[in-house]
């Protein structure tokens, strides 16, 4: 359930868009993901409206790809605006 949005380059290719986290959650649990999230870690959350109505959250995972996965198995994070600017500069 990859993101399928791209963003034109000037010479007309179709370039990946860049994903910048809107917030940060980590991964409280991962059975059946194991090989696609790590428990413990922090993970950039992206906004999903459709994900979040029907019980999932959409997370950049290992992959570096963003996919919806059950929001139980996450925990969101209220960091403060200076952390939050930090991680989505490395993220």
């Amino acid at each position: 359930m990859a993101s399928a949005r791209k963003k034109s380059n000037s010479k007309g290719r179709s370039a990946p868009r860049r994903k910048t986290p809107r917030s940060f959650a980590v991964c409280v649990r991962n059975d059946g993901y194991e090989a696609s999230l790590e428990l413990r870690k922090l993970y950039g959350a992206l906004p999903d409206r459709f994900g979040e109505e029907h019980g999932f959250i959409r997370v950049i995972d290992e992959s570096g790809e963003d996919y919806l996965y059950p929001a139980a198995y996450f925990v969101r994070l209220d960091l403060p605006v200076g952390v939050t600017q930090k991680l989505r500069k490395i993220a």
